[in-house]
């Protein structure tokens, strides 16, 4: 049966419904009102970013490294352009296929291919790697005519570092290298990532590393339209990078050049310091290495023939090996002794040739001994017992509490990274270093080695060069320093790293005269006389000869002692006497006497920096000859006749006292 519905209420369905309708429609514009509005007002500033930044690419600009001069100038490390051939892996499908065409255009070698394969292990998935590096035009234009072929490749220019001097003063100016994990964690803990920014490398050693900040510069960023390949089509802003700020340093590389080149292939190093402000005039270490070698990514056979090397090249000797000091430590001893009391400058001993220490017998270089010798007699002709007696009468700890001021056994604060404390032997210190109880007790025959330099003492050559700049500017200790001024390129202005007097030690004018006589006598008739003879200036020195390991009681006889056991050969001097412009310390691995090696090469650098000379060639010692300190080289070797009394023999590990890779 039909069902019929009267007109009214067919109205009020329809009405209902199209309420209903009506209703849903407003609702739905509503939310799509809403929607809008939240995506055009709410989110408008998220969504225009993201708009831009599909239209608009940020490319950061490289800022120029600053470059490295000496103190005249003479350029050390530079930047110079060139184009790179560079793969993006993620956007190649086939890395090996890829780099097998290419090599079909532009040569890509065996080395190219294993320094792409490290640097890649090293980098994000999408940056750019190098394939090859400083391509020719004539390569650049061989490769872009085949680009299409290429995707995901590109030429770039970039700029590379250079160091035109080679392996000279390589410590001490150090090297650059790609920016690695350890790096990138670094960058970050500084809050520096968006300055590093399209950088490649970074500083790694030396003063590419200590002045890194001053170096790098400021990173740059252009803002550039892309299209969809992601094509930089227009250039919308640009803010320019700001280079790096240049480093003018207080090192003379000439001067440095004839420190190098008078080693010859000796291993060694050399300090020279302008006592007058604490300014390194030169810091040699050898053998040494070419910086270049690690701009591109060092080679694996170029490293191991570095890091293998028993010469170990990229050991910075001058700040970081620690030696006994040998004979050169007398002049601090005589200083000490004048300061504290325990000896004027006329008091005299007795030297029988020996000094008689708890029934063992000390022996003194000379057989049967210098006769009556008083303090400046003593550094001039390096008499043993004088020492011996002198560091039984000041203790330990008065001979400690004095060099500590001085430097001895703490860092110098050099503006060159991995410097070495040393060791300024102490009860305290030995309590620190020794576990067992029997080991961490001081013996009284442990100070009498102290006294003539050897022992536990273990100093840098930094140490001792700072140590005597000390002794002959009237004891003002200054903060060794390479860096003169850092220059800012753009607006010409400085900042004078030169620091002020750390400290002024009070010592007397008298006593200073005194050692500062005393060694200038050594150069005229005393153990340096041969060395300096003829110099037409007048320069206070001291020589030493350290022993590098214990005979036990056997006489040292260096033909009979392998070459790398052989006593380590020391010289320090300054110059001119009257009023010093450099204090130097010089030492030679396993050279023999002081005399023998070390001293030469003193006068050679003094010879130049004074008189502008490269020619000199001082008389040398015959390898036989004795420099009349051969202090702990004789009669034991350890300066005593028969076993160490109490053990004082128990340095650290064996029969090696002290290494050239320094403790």
């Amino acid at each position: 049966m039909t069902e019929f519905r009267t007109p009214d209420e067919e109205l009020a369905r329809f009405r209902r419904r199209v309420l209903v309708a009506g209703i849903f429609i407003v609702v739905c514009f509503g939310l799509l009102a809403a929607r809008f509005y939240f995506l055009q007002v709410v989110q408008y500033d998220y969504f225009h970013t993201r708009a831009e930044d599909n239209r608009i690419g940020l490319l950061p600009i490289v800022p120029n490294r600053g470059a490295i001069l000496d103190r005249n100038g003479v350029v050390l490390a530079r930047n110079f352009a060139a184009y790179t051939l560079e793969i993006t892996p993620s956007r190649v499908a086939d890395l090996d296929a890829a780099i097998d065409a290419l090599g079909e255009v532009i040569t890509i070698d065996a080395r190219d291919r294993r320094r792409f394969r490290k640097l890649l292990e090293e980098s994000r998935n999408f940056e750019s790697v190098p394939i090859r590096n400083r391509l020719s035009d004539e390569e650049v234009a061989r490769f872009v005519a085949r680009r299409y072929r290429f995707p995901g490749v590109e030429v770039r220019a970039r700029l590379f570092r250079d160091y035109p001097q080679g392996e000279l003063a390589s410590h001490v100016v150090g090297y650059i290298g790609r920016i690695n994990a350890r790096d990138e964690e670094r960058i970050e803990e500084r809050g520096e990532t968006a300055n590093y920014r399209g950088s490649d490398h970074i500083g790694k050693s030396g003063l590419e590393l200590s002045y890194e900040a001053d170096l790098h510069g400021v990173t740059g960023v252009e803002q550039v339209e892309v299209n969809a390949g992601g094509r930089a089509v227009r250039l919308i802003s640009r803010a320019p990078a700001t280079a790096g700020r240049d480093l003018e340093l207080t090192l003379d590389i000439e001067l440095q050049k004839v420190a190098e080149a008078a080693f010859g292939d000796r291993r060694g190093a050399l300090v020279a310091i302008d006592p007058r402000n604490g300014g390194i005039l030169a810091l040699a270490s050898k053998p040494t290495f070419d910086p270049n070698l690690f701009v591109d990514g060092i080679s694996t056979a170029d490293w191991s023939a570095l890091n293998d090397s028993p010469d170990h090249p990229l050991l910075n000797r001058a700040i970081y090996s620690t030696y006994p000091p040998g004979s050169t430590f007398k002049p601090f001893m005589a200083l000490a002794a004048l300061e504290t009391g325990k000896r004027t400058a006329k008091q005299t001993i007795a030297d029988p040739g020996y000094f008689m220490f708890a029934g063992r017998r000390f022996m003194d270089d000379k057989i049967g001994g210098h006769g009556t010798v008083d303090l400046h007699e003593s550094i001039v002709v390096s008499c043993n017992t004088y020492y011996y007696q002198l560091a039984n009468d000041l203790g330990i700890e008065g001979i400690a509490n004095f060099m500590a001021p001085l430097g001895f056994g703490s860092r110098t604060g050099i503006d060159i990274p991995g410097e070495a404390e040393g060791v300024l032997p102490s009860p305290a210190w030995k309590r620190g270093r020794f576990r067992k109880v029997e080991q961490q007790r001081w013996y009284g025959g442990e100070t009498i080695s102290v006294g003539i330099g050897q022992g536990y003492n273990a100093y840098t050559p930094l140490q001792l060069a700072n140590a005597l700049a000390t002794v002959v500017n009237g004891g003002k200790v200054f903060r060794p320093h390479v860096v003169r001024d850092v220059v800012d390129t753009a607006t010409g202005g400085r900042r004078v790293v030169e620091p002020a007097p750390l400290r002024q030690l009070p010592l007397k004018a008298e006593h200073l005269a005194a050692v500062r006589q005393a060694m200038v006598d050594v150069n005229k008739g005393g153990t340096g006389a041969r060395a300096f003879a003829g110099a037409p200036y007048s320069a206070g020195g001291k020589t030493g000869t350290a022993q590098v390991y214990s005979l036990k009681g056997s006489r040292y006889v260096a033909g009979r002692v392998t070459e790398r056991l052989r006593d380590h050969s020391w010289f320090i001097a300054y110059a001119p006497a009257e009023n010093p412009t450099i204090a130097l310390a010089v030492l030679v691995e396993n050279g023999g006497f002081g005399a023998q090696s070390a001293a030469p090469i003193a006068r050679r650098v003094i010879d130049y920096h004074l008189l502008g000379n490269r020619d000199s060639e001082p008389a040398r010692e015959d390898a036989d000859a004795r420099d009349g300190e051969a202090d702990d080289a004789h009669e034991g070797h350890d300066g005593q006749e028969g076993p160490v009394e109490h053990g004082q023999d128990t340095a650290p590990d064996a029969d090696l006292l002290h290494t050239e890779i320094g403790r």
